[in-house]
């Protein structure tokens, strides 16, 4: 028992007793004690002997009644307060004591006790009014730790005793959740209420905890979900609460114009050109699912990237029937999906040319994206039709086809040099035992016939047979003079899967891709005459050069070459940014197997590895993103990247198909395949990127390539023969400008510090 009095007697100003009965009916935990029985019974006798005047009122918080009457006692202060305002004034009474119960056998005894008086404002020695016992009685309650409360009366000699007997909270041992599927875990859930097992429930820390499940759900998306309770509070200490996540009944799918409307003009509901389940299968919500926020925004971004939507437009509908599940409705406004571009361009295999193009990125209302390309350069030309479809229908791993077909026409790099001229085509050739020298039939030669230093005026020869029967101990050729032009004819497909695992909409970093290709290539000139031999302009002189510099420009030496190769590649790819990564990887490692379908059908293989690495930094703050004021959100994508990239090729392959090194995607600090062509090549590249202006950004640069000495092992040594490097490197300064077509690349590069600088304009990073 805890009780409070006052340490002085005082006189009572008027012979009448107050006494005070508060009861609040509950159920007891423990029971009641003998003292508490007694005390009790006397409070009843009193009420039923001398209270006759008594209101009542429902309690808010327990739904309990509670009852106090005054009778006729009144302090003699009192009396005169009445006489003085006797329609506005409450009576009072004189509290001598007040005495807790109730918690006898609880383990937290001294600490409720504290809780209970320093809950109330009535102390010993104050006169108080019914509604303050009524307040006081609130505040004991709204403690929390009480599950019952009542103040009962007792009359004492200096005044009205109050007693206050109340029933605490079981301590909590558990709690359980009504629904067994749910999204909160048991182990969260347990974190939640770590702090509060084996302590008195309190009933306001429990909702402070029921408002930390809801932060819980409202952070993982699950913004639908309502948590009420306790449902039920056992003696053993379990509270059982009610969990219900909100789920989504349905999902609806309609067109709408620009201006949101679902029917146009005339009242025709607006029907969209693509195909419904090209949209469902990007929504990762389904139906069924418990909502959720985060997936739903996702869901978003997903049918946008597939640009084919201008916008999409989310609504959510309670549906009556079921309290807590709603219908998401998507308004889709569709966005041209055709165009015919156009325009001007340069490369060192066509110079400059025209382009057009066709495009249409949803044929068919299947996402399929279609395209014919036909460029016209200076030195070629290139015929391209292709289609892609991005996830073939049904495909529960997201695989993708893209297939092409092709004809093209250029200069092959391989052939030709900046600095060392270039291999122009050859008609035809002969060979003679034992020579060293080939001579050109279209020019005069003085040839010893007979190796007895008789020297005989002799050709031009009108063909190369003539030229053989004149003099069969010499090696001739036909020189033409034209530079060669590769000619492609062909097609390929492609399958490519993420490796996820069968969930399609996982992002998951690895892929495959296999595939295939078969293609014609003929060596010829410009007007269309075959050319399956080269010859170095640097080495021409005196219509002469060394026999072994007369090379094959195909396979064989014949005039058309068949390439047929199956592909494979895998890979990674977690690079934080697609167009401008700040972190990350990307690995590639690839295969192409050729196989001989002939004797003019080479078998080789060709393999790759390519590695990609980004560190951010935060070196140079010429963008204002990169000086965020207080509160302000960073926006500085500047990094550090790293490339490593390695090939080697197997097999007998021919020159044209040789790596080629130097270029706007290699070392740039040489024209494209100026620095060496090669079977093994190797390169590196480092490069510090920062923004400079909002559509500027800048970098700083260095390249490195080598051939490992294996350009003398590529058939006809075309980069021996042009006298090029074979390795190398370059550093310089770039600017890249965000364009609506793209990042468009403006470099300068130095070649080996040697003061020679080369400037790139390029579509794209290098990597």
């Amino acid at each position: 028992m805890f009780k409070r009095h006052t340490s002085t007697n005082k006189k009572l100003k008027g012979k009448t007793i107050c006494a005070i009965a508060l009861v609040l009916p509950l159920v007891s935990i423990l029971g009641e004690s003998k003292a508490s029985k007694i005390i009790s019974g006397e409070n009843i006798l009193l009420v039923e002997n001398k209270f006759t005047d008594s209101f009542q009122f429902t309690d808010q918080f327990n739904n309990n009644k509670f009852n106090l009457d005054f009778g006729n006692i009144l302090l003699a202060d009192e009396i005169n307060q009445k006489d003085q305002n006797p329609i506005n004034e409450e009576k009072r009474v004189l509290i001598s004591e007040v005495i807790i119960k109730g918690l006898e056998d609880h383990p937290d005894k001294e600490n409720l006790e504290v809780i209970t008086y320093d809950a109330m404002l009535i102390r010993p020695g104050s006169k108080v009014t019914r509604e303050e016992v009524k307040k006081d009685l609130d505040r004991i309650y709204s403690s929390g730790w009480f599950s019952s409360a009542k103040i009962e009366s007792l009359k004492g000699p200096l005044g009205v005793q109050l007693l206050i007997k109340v029933e605490p909270n079981p301590i909590l041992k558990k709690i359980n959740i009504l629904q067994s599927d749910i999204k909160l875990s048991n182990i969260k859930l347990n974190d939640i209420f770590k702090d509060d097992y084996g302590k008195t429930l309190n009933l306001n820390t429990l909702q402070l905890r029921i408002k930390e499940i809801k932060d819980w759900y409202n952070s993982k998306g699950f913004s639908l979900a309502r948590i009420s309770g306790p449902s039920r509070v056992t003696k053993l200490g379990l509270v059982e609460l009610d969990i219900k996540e909100g789920y989504v009944a349905g999902i609806e799918i309609s067109f709408i114009d620009e201006d949101g409307n679902t029917e146009d003009e005339k009242g025709r509901k607006i029907k969209g050109k693509t195909k419904k389940w090209v949209i469902e299968r990007e929504l990762i919500t389904k139906v069924g699912d418990v909502f959720d926020r985060n997936k739903l925004e996702s869901d978003i971004k997903r049918l946008y990237s597939t640009s084919l939507f201008n916008d999409v437009k989310v609504t959510l509908k309670p549906v009556k029937s079921q309290p807590g599940s709603i219908i998401i409705t998507l308004g889709i406004t569709e966005q041209r999906t055709g165009s015919l571009t156009g325009g001007l361009g340069y490369s060192g295999g066509q110079g400059v040319f025209g382009q057009i193009g066709l495009q249409e990125s949803n044929l068919i209302g299947r996402s399929w994206s279609t395209n014919m390309n036909l460029t016209y350069g200076e030195y070629g030309a290139l015929l391209n039709i292709s289609l892609y479809d991005p996830w073939i229908k049904n495909d529960k791993y997201r695989t993708s086809f893209r297939t092409s077909l092709y004809l093209s026409r250029e200069v092959p790099q391989e052939l030709k040099s900046q600095e060392g001229g270039s291999i122009r085509g050859v008609k035809d050739r002969y060979e003679a035992p034992e020579s060293l020298i080939s001579y050109d039939i279209n020019q005069s030669q003085n040839l010893d016939r007979n190796n007895n230093n008789t020297l005989t005026n002799t050709g031009p020869f009108t063909n190369l047979s003539s030229a053989q029967s004149s003099a069969p101990q010499f090696s001739w050729f036909d020189y033409q003079g034209d530079s060669i032009v590769l000619e492609r004819t062909g097609g390929g497909f492609s399958f490519a899967r993420p490796l996820n695992g069968g969930q399609p909409l996982k992002k998951v970093p690895w892929s495959i891709l296999i595939g295939a290709n078969i293609q014609k290539v003929k060596p010829i000139d410009y007007a269309g005459e075959k050319r399956p031999y080269g010859v170095a302009t640097t080495n021409f002189k005196e219509g002469k050069v060394p026999k072994n510099q007369v090379i094959c420009v195909s396979y064989n030496c014949s005039s058309e070459n068949t390439l047929v190769s199956f592909k494979s590649a895998f890979t990674y790819n977690n690079l934080n940014n697609s167009r401008n990564p700040t972190s990350g990887d990307y690995l590639n490692i690839g295969s192409e197997q050729f196989i001989s379908l002939g004797e003019n059908s080479p078998t080789f293989n060709r393999s790759r590895v390519s590695y990609s690495r980004f560190y951010p930094v935060d070196w140079l703050k010429f963008h204002k993103g990169c000086r965020p004021k207080p509160g302000e959100k960073a926006d500085c994508s500047q990094s550090l990247g790293f490339q490593a990239k390695i090939g080697t090729i197997i097999g007998e392959l021919p020159p044209y198909e040789a790596f080629c090194l130097g270029g706007t995607s290699s070392v740039r600090g040489w024209n494209s395949c100026d620095l060496g062509v090669a079977r093994n090549y190797g390169e590196a590249t480092a490069e510090y990127r920062f923004p400079i202006w909002r559509l500027v950004s800048g970098v700083l640069f260095v390249d490195a390539g080598s051939d490992f000495g294996s350009q003398s092992n590529v058939p006809g040594k075309p980069g021996k023969i042009l006298e090029k490097p074979g390795s190398g490197f370059s550093v310089g300064p770039g600017a890249v400008i965000n364009t609506p077509v793209g990042p468009i690349r403006i470099e300068a590069a130095s070649q080996d510090f040697s003061g020679n600088w080369r400037y790139n304009i390029g579509i794209g990073w290098k990597f």
